[in-house]
């Protein structure tokens, strides 16, 4: 593992393909702001709820890289689906990175570490770092599941297809301006509140748990990322399907697995335990104790 990984946050060359994607998406976004309409806005809110939290957060996040919960294959595929309408890469290459940050978490090896840099963390390593592609040997070594899986082998290779065609739908409804606030301008927020999660929440915020990273909880960040930025509490349990671990720390996504679980359409939920919240409260209790 350590082979594999030991150059992978290290710099490289400017990754020019993804760096000009970047700069065409920025700068839409920048011209969708002008573009803003009642008809439009509602329509992004629910294509931004899709892709961000059915997509990413339900589903390359808590479901595929973490198998936090089981869901039926027609809904697995059916979350990998949204979750490319976020235009963050293949669900295969994107839990690579992911399980691969969690081996190596603010050490040597962490794709995305601040560590490395603030700006590196938040967008430096998609510019001249991985850029969520993986060599085929990489991609078999941490997520043999779903390289076995030849759905997702296809969907992984062909990740763009649902987002050019969902713009299409856009443009044929509304023209340039559904085009572009429903495309460039969701997608280009929608990157940054997920990269905030590398970034942000390892540099500021409260930590529950005693973890050996950098690790915190961001409310602020959690709203953007329906619920992702309850950073700590994942890195201490990251098989919990369950971020948000009191009322007030809220969590959509899994608010969305609930519903899953409603509809007996996910099982197998895996969750932190009362006493493991018991032992970490008792933990900081005794800090803020010996700090007095």
């Amino acid at each position: 593992m350590e082979t594999i990984t030991s150059n992978i946050n290290k710099r490289g060359a400017i990754k020019w393909n993804t760096t000009i994607a970047m700069i065409i998406f920025h700068g839409c976004a920048v011209a969708a702001l002008f573009m803003l309409s009642w008809k439009i806005v509602p329509i992004t809110l629910v294509l931004w709820w899709i892709s961000g939290s059915l997509g990413i957060g339900m589903g390359f996040h808590r479901l595929l890289t973490h198998r936090g919960y089981q869901t039926p294959k027609a809904v697995e595929y059916f979350l990998t689906f949204c979750g490319l309408l976020a235009l963050e890469g293949g669900a295969i290459n994107w839990v690579v990175t992911h399980r691969i940050h969690h081996a190596s978490t603010d050490k040597p090896g962490d794709p995305h570490t601040p560590r490395d840099g603030r700006w590196w963390a938040h967008m430096g390593w998609i510019l001249r770092g991985t850029a969520q592609q993986h060599e085929e040997s990489v991609m078999k070594r941490y997520a043999p599941d779903l390289m076995r899986d030849k759905v997702h082998v296809f969907m992984n290779n062909y990740y763009y297809v649902p987002l050019i065609l969902s713009g299409a739908v856009l443009f044929a409804i509304g023209g340039w301006s559904f085009l572009f606030v429903g495309v460039f301008l969701r997608v280009t927020i929608g990157l940054h509140f997920t990269w905030l999660v590398n970034s942000a929440t390892h540099l500021w915020g409260t930590r529950r748990f005693q973890t050996t990273d950098d690790s915190t909880n961001s409310w602020w960040v959690a709203l953007l990322s329906f619920g992702e930025g309850w950073h700590n509490n994942h890195h201490a349990h990251p098989r919990a399907a369950k971020h948000g671990l009191t009322w007030y720390e809220v969590d959509f996504n899994w608010y969305g697995i609930r519903a899953l679980k409603f509809l007996g359409l996910a099982k197998e939920i895996r969750l932190i335990s009362a006493e493991q919240i018991a032992t970490a409260r008792n933990i900081q209790l005794a800090d803020l104790k010996k700090a007095a």
